[in-house]
């Protein structure tokens, strides 16, 4: 065991997470599906029922429970504004990540023309795709792809300068793919695009678990995640630069508010979901140090990744002695998320799943994770796609050794 991992706090950390005591087949249930969604932690969880029980409320009313629901949701934005460097009137809730792309896309869309274009990446999760393919295709816009190389899983940016036109109207890309793990230099991307006055919307669902997000460093002008995905409710996150948010025009109900960030929230939006978002950003804020929530933020990242990167570093190097398993990771030197995908000869990547489950209590995924456009050009997406394990905060050492002993056993019988 590494020194990091030794003095890493896991045993306090797992105490927050009640899933961790579930059990399948008589053995404690590993869970390394945390790429598809993340276990939810106890002060979340808490207050998500303290909101409920003490009397849900909507806005604008004369009485205390709308005024707390009101308070709430900005204790909620003050927290994300530290989690990204952003200020509160550039967040915006919704149902999740995708519906607010679309919905994004859609008000974005109103100042594109015919013969406008887009760029959007390879790598990407379909949902920093699609909504803006859709509002190409209604405005008979040009759509360029930014390519990935398939043997080295990360994009080709040196490619960018020639997808660049006057006509180009936003790129889309994302911090980190979901898929691989591979880590992209958005800050390289919207640097170019900036120069040529073209906004940049980010997505950064998968990083958020990992990693500090910092919305000016990446140079993001829409940055979106899920709060699903680091430890708390299903909720979607929006983080619009306000120069660019003042001029949207989404789509809305007449009598609804037209300022920021009210604008883009339609309908009630989910008040106590939106109570267990703080105390998910607390968690990761726990297990750093400072003065600042911002500052205990950045440090309790640094934190997460160093372990994270210990047990991923372990399991990869087991991975990759096993002649029957082939991994899709970038090389060493490029930067990835606990994220790990591979296949093993001789097993359909659903078989292989229900095995480790059933066998090993280890709760892994398979598929094209909606990044379907990586996985047809590696050619696996008739077969299954890929096997993927992802590491979060709770994972310990001793299940990354139960699950590269499950893969030995299955591989070998």
């Amino acid at each position: 065991m590494t020194k990091t991992a030794e003095l890493y706090p896991i045993a306090a950390v797992r105490e927050q997470f009640p899933a961790l005591r579930r059990t399948h087949n008589g053995k404690s249930v590993v869970y390394f599906d945390g790429p598809g969604g993340s276990q939810v932690v106890k002060s979340s969880m808490d207050a998500i029922y303290a909101y409920m029980a003490n009397g849900g409320a909507n806005l604008h009313g004369s009485f205390p429970s709308s005024q707390e629901t009101e308070k709430i949701i900005a204790d909620a934005k003050d927290a994300i504004a530290a989690l990204f460097g952003a200020s509160p009137e550039e967040i915006a809730f919704g149902a999740n990540m995708t519906t607010l792309t679309f919905a994004i896309a859609r008000a974005l869309g109103r100042d594109w023309r015919e013969g406008d274009e887009i760029i959007v990446s390879e790598l990407d999760h379909r949902a920093n795709v699609d909504p803006w393919l859709t509002i190409a295709a209604d405005r008979n816009m040009t759509v360029r792809w930014l390519p990935v190389d398939p043997d080295t899983l990360t994009l080709r940016l040196e490619e960018l300068d020639d997808l660049l036109t006057p006509r180009t109207r936003l790129i889309a890309v994302g911090l980190a793919s979901n898929a691989v793990g591979t880590i992209n230099d958005i800050a390289a991307i919207s640097k170019k695009a900036h120069a040529h006055g073209i906004p940049v919307a980010v997505d950064a669902v998968h990083a958020v678990p990992h990693f500090a997000v910092d919305r000016d460093e990446l140079g993001a002008d829409l940055l979106l995640c899920s709060a699903y995905k680091f430890f708390g409710p299903h909720i979607g996150i929006a983080v619009i630069r306000q120069e660019l948010f003042e001029k949207l025009q989404p789509y809305k109900l007449q009598p609804a508010p037209s300022y920021i960030p009210d604008k883009l929230e339609t309908g009630t939006q989910n008040h106590e979901g939106i109570a267990g978002i703080r105390p998910a950003i607390e968690f990761i804020a726990s297990l750093g140090e400072g003065q600042e929530l911002t500052e205990q933020i950045r440090s309790g990242y640094e934190v997460i990744e160093a372990y994270e990167n210990s047990l991923a570093e372990k399991l990869r190097t087991a991975l990759a002695d096993m002649e029957a398993v082939t991994l899709y990771q970038a090389a060493p030197d490029v930067p990835k998320t606990p994220t790990i995908a591979f296949r093993v000869d001789g097993w359909s990547t659903q078989a292989f799943c229900e095995r480790m489950c059933e066998d090993y209590g280890i709760f892994i995924a398979d598929g094209d994770f909606y990044a379907m456009t990586l996985a047809d050009k590696l050619g696996i997406n008739e077969s299954g796609g890929w096997i993927r394990a992802g590491l979060a905060p709770y994972n310990t050492a001793e299940e990354v050794e139960r699950f590269i002993q499950g893969i030995r056993e299955l591989t070998q019988s």
